[in-house]
């Protein structure tokens, strides 16, 4: 069995203790099953670092039998010292955080205290690194008590052996070989249960891998040198998308910017950052709402910050009428307009289009950005769009669009496309791709019908994107004139040539399809009287019986 087998069997073993002590979908279960998983991978990491980064402790530790237990014999000042060493890519932790200290631990009555107290003394000994920060700076921990949330207290110190019992017959060790493709699918499988559209107001969209590549590596390129790169998403969920930004640029030669207004996709949102040894981003993960209160600021605290790659996939329709006088009340920030509150479904509120005018101006004048959006926004008349759509095209900063197939998130049925933008107006075309045809279909977890796009999909789209290529019923690069000329519409299927298929048929053939047609209309037609005349009836048993009441 290979590394990732393993991992996801733990995951599996995780979430089924979880069900055996009342857990399981509780709305609990994710704190405790992904805090449990951070645990051991920080917990594995931790030795591996000591067996490889430790100066001159390392051989030390590494021709050890048992590292926990040659660690766990030196005095805490020089464990501090070896931590120290390690540096901030790594947590502090002193012997008596080790799952083996926990282990070891386990015959005692107050177990459940034991372990919640670990937790609680981790997270605040690693709370100037390993913390998330809210607009208020309010540090938010690593890690929390866990068993307070089994009802029956008198299973509390079971449920805590039962999670130590699964981390302490598993090792991460040989995972800290792997790359980005390996985390991010794991990461997947980990929170697959707890990032749908069950989760309330400000429900998570997930954003399918595919589809964050293809904008990472078109915003990107491939195999390109750059250095000290700054990268944001202002709705940046549980980070799909920034993490495989950070990956085509190299997560050594980045920092991570973002705000979510979710508790729990922040906490996400953090255990992603630092299975992809992004540490140093935690600081510049931020919880709170970003239409509000942009917490990401200029020097001076007056303007934006703005950044070399902007990413987002917003949602797309809210209730944000509490809030909303807040957010029109920066007409400089909303430019476009900010929609009004319906007298109905106040849910259908298209937040999208604010988070599009943040994107925008958040984006440095040389800088990309990419952002999801409903297809009906690249061809919509409706005012805010429209004036989105003119601005991005008139300034000509627009780069692109890529329409995504249908079905292709797993929380909604709504068709998607990317945005892209260019400031830097490297290329004078708009590049225009139609991929809703691609894909392979798939059943999810429930059964339903979806589509995922596969490698060769992602090619497809990638090459003929940068390439610029007009392909037959697939993409358009067209000028911004041509544009301006379509009415600010930016689908692709608006520029394609209309095809007229011509047939030669006998004279017989045409005579006898025009006597198809003819008898195909004449049954229509009387179809159409009958279904006149039941409805005049109706009407007239109607009104007789109104008369006889009124009489």
């Amino acid at each position: 069995m290979d590394i990732r087998e393993k991992t996801i069997r733990l995951i599996d073993e995780l979430k089924a203790t979880c069900q055996v002590y009342g857990l399981g979908n509780d709305g609990n279960e994710f704190k405790i099953i992904t805090q449990v998983f951070l645990y051991k991978f920080l917990n594995d990491k931790f030795g591996w670092m000591l067996k490889n980064r430790a100066s001159r402790y390392q051989d030390r530790f590494r021709n050890a039998s048992d590292w926990e237990s040659e660690y766990a014999s030196m005095d805490e000042s020089e464990q501090r010292r070896i931590c120290r060493i390690l540096g901030s890519d790594c947590p502090s932790l002193l012997s008596h955080h080790l799952i083996s200290f926990l282990w070891n631990q386990q015959s005692k009555g107050d177990f459940d205290v034991i372990f919640d107290s670990t937790m609680k003394d981790i997270a605040a000994e690693n709370m100037d690194i390993f913390s998330t920060l809210t607009v208020a700076n309010t540090k938010i921990p690593i890690f929390e008590p866990l068993t307070q949330y089994v009802t029956d207290d008198s299973q509390r110190a079971a449920f805590a052996r039962a999670l130590v019992d699964k981390l302490a017959k598993f090792s991460f060790e040989e995972a800290f070989g792997e790359h980005y493709d390996f985390f991010a699918g794991v990461f997947e499988y980990l929170i697959k249960d707890y990032n749908t559209a069950g989760g309330g107001k400000y429900a998570e969209y997930y954003t399918p891998h595919a589809i964050a590549m293809i904008m990472a590596r078109l915003l990107v390129g491939d195999n390109v040198d750059l250095h000290n790169i700054e990268c944001y998403d202002p709705s940046a969920g549980t980070g799909t998308l920034l993490m495989a930004l950070a990956h085509q640029i190299g997560e050594d030669r980045c920092t991570i910017f973002s705000q979510d207004i979710s508790q729990r996709s922040n906490k996400l949102f953090k255990l992603n950052l630092i299975l992809n040894n992004l540490i140093s981003s935690l600081d510049h993960a931020i919880q709170g709402d970003t239409l509000v209160s942009p917490y990401h600021k200029s020097d001076d605290g007056k303007e934006l910050r703005r950044f070399d790659y902007v990413v987002s996939n917003p949602p797309f329709n809210m209730d944000f009428s509490d809030t909303r006088e807040k957010i029109a009340a920066q007409p400089a920030r909303f430019w476009a307009g900010v929609p009004n509150i319906p007298n109905k479904k106040k849910e259908g509120m298209a937040i999208y289009t604010c988070f599009i005018q943040h994107a925008i101006n958040s984006i440095k004048d040389d800088g990309k950005g990419a952002i999801v959006v409903p297809t009906g926004f690249i061809t919509s008349k409706k005012p805010i769009e429209n004036r989105i759509l003119r601005k991005i095209i008139d300034d000509r900063i627009v780069w692109g669009v890529v329409s995504m197939p249908s079905n292709v998130f797993a929380n909604t049925g709504t068709n998607v496309s990317v945005l892209f933008f260019d400031k830097s107006r490297s290329s004078g075309k708009v590049i225009l791709v139609d991929a809703s045809k691609l894909g392979e279909e798939y059943k999810d977890s429930n059964g339903l019908k979806k589509r995922r796009l596969t490698g060769e999909d992602i090619e497809k789209i990638v090459s003929t994107f940068r390439n610029e290529e007009s392909v037959e019923d697939f993409s358009v690069s067209v000028t911004f004139e041509e544009v301006i000329e379509k009415g600010y519409v930016l689908s692709a299927g608006q520029y394609f040539d209309i095809k007229i298929e011509c047939v030669d048929i006998t004279r017989e053939e045409f005579d006898s399809r025009m006597q198809t047609d003819i008898q195909e209309l004449e049954a229509m037609f009387k179809e159409s009287h009958n279904l006149e005349n039941e409805i005049c009836n109706q009407l007239s048993k109607l009104k007789f019986s109104k008369d006889e009441d009124d009489g």
